[in-house]
């Protein structure tokens, strides 16, 4: 085991009992992230309890206003209730915080980061970094080198979401609502609001009755523009729960402002951070959630003309990643490993 040294950060996670928590544990692992000491934060019905870390089993603490005195990097993942309430108590106390809920994202004065694509903006930050949704991810890591080459003006995208995006509890009642059907037992939903099993729905967030769009429709739409800044992209979405465990699939066609080939795209993805080309036409072999969950790159496939524009301007492509993963807590830890090294004495 690595031996921390003196300058290394002390890092919290907030929510490291949920999906996304275990999954900064596992990434700080793989990518050998310093840590110097690990505090390990939930709610009180997990405290007294133990997480493995590097050899070492790690008491388990109830998130309180004392938290993160001496914590360098504070990484949250524990619901927009309570980042909000917490994540400005770690910033007092001298901690950045990478929060992975929804509540900052869209403030101004907080960057909204994907290191493929926008890590200079870490540099704004005031104690707070926000993770950008899982959806919007996996969209914009294909996206913005095509964006970049030759802009995009309009996206329409229709998401397959597996149940990692509602967290642990989801997973697991897909899980025993699936055995419940297979056996013919009755199953009633407690964590998402429609039966899971062979079932595909509407995403399980709120809808505005003004607008007809759902809560993970405008995030995807409203983070987007800010990640790219550039207000006048259009944005269409349509966001699905699958019956899938894990990783979350895309359809998307994009419009650019010039004319742009299949092989463009493929040429320009091929060399693109953070993307995997897997486009097998001979074999009918394209990104899946099975081929995806444990990865780190977003696989993208299906690269072919949009026959509905006949001007060459449009792209068709499918792409697949982890939520967990770079939805989350990749993505998290990349931000993290960015930071300048903020140390106690």
């Amino acid at each position: 085991m690595e031996i921390p040294v003196k300058n290394d950060p002390v890092v919290a996670i907030a929510g490291v009992t949920g999906a996304v928590g275990a999954e900064f544990i596992a990434t700080m692992n793989k990518r050998a992230f310093p840590v110097r000491r690990l505090k390990a934060l939930a709610s009180a019905r997990s405290a007294g309890k133990t997480v493995d870390f590097r050899g070492q089993k790690i008491l388990i603490e109830e998130l309180n206003e004392r938290s993160f005195d001496g914590v360098d990097i504070a990484l949250f993942s524990a619901g927009g209730g309570i980042s909000r309430k917490f994540a400005p108590i770690a910033v007092k106390a001298g901690a950045v915080v990478v929060d992975n809920s929804s509540a900052f994202r869209m403030d101004p004065d907080v960057p909204l980061v994907i290191p493929e694509i926008n890590a200079i903006r870490i540099r704004d930050h005031k104690g707070i970094i926000a993770n950008p949704n899982c959806s919007a991810i996996t969209a914009l890591v294909p996206l913005w080198p095509i964006h970049r080459a030759n802009r995009i003006k309009r996206v329409i995208l229709s998401t397959y979401q597996a149940a990692s995006g509602a967290g642990a509890a989801a997973m697991e009642e897909l899980l025993e609502s699936t055995r419940a059907s297979l056996d013919g037992r009755p199953f009633t939903p407690k964590v998402i609001p429609h039966p899971y099993a062979f079932n595909v729905f509407s995403h399980n967030t709120a809808v505005d009755p003004e607008t007809g769009y759902n809560d993970e429709e405008t995030k995807v739409i409203k983070e987007t523009r800010k990640i790219f800044e550039d207000d006048r992209i259009a944005i269409g979405v349509t966001c699905v729960r699958v019956p899938v465990l894990r990783a979350h699939c895309e359809a998307i066609t994009f419009e650019c402002e010039r004319p742009i080939s299949e092989d463009e795209v493929r040429a320009i993805l091929a060399k693109a951070p953070g993307v995997r080309i897997v486009d097998d036409r001979q074999k009918n072999y394209f990104p899946m959630p099975i081929d995806a969950s444990g990865q780190d790159d977003v696989l993208v496939g299906r690269i072919r003309k949009d026959l509905s524009d006949p001007s060459g301007h449009s792209i068709s492509m499918f792409v697949s990643a982890d939520q967990l993963l770079k939805g989350a807590a990749l993505n998290a830890v990349q931000i993290a490993e960015l930071l300048p090294q903020r140390v106690t004495a």
